[in-house]
């Protein structure tokens, strides 16, 4: 695949995978409105590696402390802050497997890969996560994340399965309905997006495994950085701008980018 390919696939992957403009909707539209090859499920799974990386080391310290809990988690312990915090992020990553498959198995996955979806999704998921934002409290902390909210917040992340809709941004949303601070619901976003895309790159791994060749492992070295340098940039940047700013600039530029789709894919 040429460089400049890679180099844009992994660019809108990691800048789009953790801003709440939907990572997936600018991949599938790439091809669409490039005339561009589609890249192919194991540049996918490459992307997301570099993504998962990126998110890992700016939450390296939730992460530690999760993973220091997971054994006593696992075995029904839940007496330390770091195993509440892996069975919770476990928990809710439950409901997207669930919807992931039921969409797999009745092959609407593919039926709804269309820029009309993308530009509604686009649109209304916007326009929800303003609502959420400006109705939304602002009172909650991560330190109050408990079961249901793990389990509430995990329904909304499935919903993302739907093309355009965006994890992180319904993830957010969800959050803020719940009346967590901006910055905290982006967090338990963030956090709630390793499990996810963990279980998404191995399944999709595991469908591409038989492509592997030594052409191919290069390509997904190269775009897996690429997507690594600009997951974590776009994380920083988004992190320190909610200190200050709301998630007003992301809803304008989804409700403009819907409006052109659905006039693109109806016109």
């Amino acid at each position: 695949m040429p460089l400049f390919h890679l180099i844009l696939v992994a660019a809108i992957q990691g800048v789009t995978e953790f801003l709440p403009v939907s990572s997936s909707g600018h991949l599938i539209l790439l091809p669409h409105l490039t005339g561009l090859d589609d890249q192919g499920q194991a540049i996918d799974v490459a992307v997301h590696v570099g993504t998962l990386f990126a998110v890992i080391l700016y939450f390296w310290s939730d992460v530690k402390l999760a993973l220091s809990g997971l054994p006593r988690a696992l075995m029904g312990r839940i007496d330390t802050e770091g195993a509440k915090l892996a069975l919770l992020l476990i928990i809710s990553s439950i409901p997207v497997v669930a919807f992931g498959l039921i969409l797999k198995l009745t092959g609407l996955s593919d039926a709804m890969r269309s820029i009309a979806v993308i530009g509604w999704t686009m649109l209304i998921f916007g326009i929800v996560l303003y609502w959420a934002d400006q109705a939304g409290a602002s009172e909650r902390t991560m330190k109050d994340w408990d079961l249901r909210d793990a389990m509430v917040m995990g329904v909304w992340q499935a919903i993302a399965l739907i093309p355009g809709t965006s994890r992180s941004g319904i993830t957010i949303t969800g959050a803020r309905f719940l009346g967590y601070t901006r910055h905290d619901a982006a967090r338990l976003a963030m956090l709630m997006s390793i499990p996810t895309i963990i279980e998404s790159g191995t399944l999709l791994a595991g469908e591409t495994a038989y492509q592997a060749n030594i052409g191919l492992l290069r390509d997904g070295a190269i775009a897996a950085s690429f997507a690594f340098v600009a997951a974590l940039l776009s994380l920083v940047l988004m992190m320190r701008l909610l200190r200050s700013v709301s998630f007003t600039p992301y809803v304008i530029y989804r409700v403009i980018l819907g409006l052109v789709l659905l006039f693109i894919a109806y016109s």
